[in-house]
């Protein structure tokens, strides 16, 4: 019985003490693109007291994820998502006929809904886009207003 363990004992030493194997899957090199918004100048958009810092955009699939800087007193104008939005709001304030969004809280608007959106004390938001939203003369958020 005593052999037995010893017997035992070494062959689970030896397992433990076994290289490591390599995993199958490597980490892509290059495939984490790291932003730092600070050192990103925030350009104005077409809308009045609106400006942008865009974090991460793939132009041809319509898809986008920003920072947008809301003066106080600004308006979104009346627009369709014509896929979801998600916000999530760092400073201040914004809302719409559905609610008010706050500090540290996150909304997201259905496919095909319409609103306007307003700031009265200001905000900074992570706005995440699918596809840009459409408004009355323009798709997206133009970072040249004289265009």
């Amino acid at each position: 019985m005593e052999e037995t363990k010893l017997e035992s004992m070494d062959h689970t030493t030896e397992k433990a003490t076994a290289p490591a194997r390599q995993p199958s899957v490597r980490p892509t090199m290059g495939g984490s693109v790291y932003v730092k918004p600070q050192e990103i100048e925030w350009e104005p958009t077409q809308f009045e007291g609106i400006s942008i810092n865009v974090l991460y955009q793939d132009t041809a699939k319509g898809e986008m994820t920003c920072l947008l800087k809301w003066e106080p007193g600004a308006t979104l104008p009346m627009h369709k998502h014509p896929e979801i939005e998600q916000t999530f709001v760092i400073e201040g304030s914004f809302y719409d006929h559905d609610g008010i969004c706050r500090a540290g809280e996150f909304v997201w608007r259905r496919v095909g809904s319409f609103h306007e959106t307003h700031s009265d004390e200001g905000a900074v938001i992570l706005a995440v886009y699918r596809k840009p939203n459409v408004f009355q003369h323009s798709t997206g958020y133009a970072r040249d207003p004289a265009s």
